[in-house]
């Protein structure tokens, strides 16, 4: 019996012990359990922070790509102004060649007409002023300082011309190139004053649709879209036909 209760009183003891050494590991995976917590909090307050960081960069990376795409957009832009800008300069240099070459063959004209006249008139002593020779080199020689660029030159020599030969076949064209020389120049106020000279002055000449033309040119440098508009409109309308009107028609094309 000794040996029984013995035996009971060791199975009671290990019975109660038993849940204290439970108890005992069940505190140790709570503590550790605590402490992987803790870990995974750390790691989820620097992840919030790297996630910050990102979206911080993702929006400065945003905001690099829209500027390249400005960039982009801007570089486009001036180069299609440095050519819209090319075309018109190669245009006026055409337009300055063509008128030039025709004013020289007028002159040439006119130095023949002259001549033939001055053969078949009775012989007389003539005074400088009145040697169509004289008046044709006077007015090529002013024409040439214009296609050589020397617009002071030119302008100087079409003055000197018109008050040498004021009633000249050549006059009008005269005033023409002295009121372009100004605009060559970038004087576009005086290009407005002496093409509207011109038109005043030689109101029935075949050079008023050109100084029409430079005064439509001159109003559009000088920022007044609406009058050099009204200019064009009354070119294509009056002189139909002409080179003057081809080009006034193109431009208000390019206005609308």
């Amino acid at each position: 019996m000794a040996t029984s209760k013995s035996a009971l009183l060791i199975a009671f003891g290990l019975a109660l012990a038993q849940p204290a050494w439970a108890l005992f590991g069940v505190g140790e995976v709570n503590a550790k359990v605590d402490a992987l917590q803790k870990r995974v909090d750390a790691i989820d307050a620097r992840l919030a922070k790297i996630e910050a960081a990102v979206q911080d960069k993702q929006q400065i990376l945003d905001l690099i790509k829209e500027v390249d795409t400005l960039k982009a957009e801007l570089a486009r832009a001036r180069g299609q102004a440095e050519v819209q800008a090319h075309q018109l300069d190669t245009l006026g240099k055409r337009q300055n060649d063509l008128y030039a070459d025709l004013d020289q063959r007028m002159g040439e004209l006119a130095k023949s007409v002259q001549a033939a006249t001055a053969a078949t008139a009775a012989a007389a002593p003539q005074v400088a002023s009145d040697d169509p020779a004289l008046e044709s080199r006077s007015y090529e020689a002013a024409l040439k300082l214009f296609r050589d660029g020397d617009y002071p030159g030119a302008i100087a020599g079409f003055n000197e011309f018109l008050r040498a030969y004021p009633s000249s076949a050549l006059a009008a064209n005269a005033q023409y190139w002295i009121g372009y020389s100004h605009f060559a120049q970038k004087d576009y106020k005086g290009a407005l004053a002496q093409q509207q000279k011109l038109i005043a002055t030689y109101p029935a000449s075949n050079k008023v649709p050109d100084a029409l033309f430079n005064i439509a040119a001159s109003q559009l440098a000088l920022n007044d879209t609406a009058a050099a508009r009204k200019t064009l409109k009354e070119i294509v309308a009056k002189h139909p036909g002409t080179q003057a009107a081809t080009l006034a028609a193109r431009r208000l094309a390019e206005l609308k």
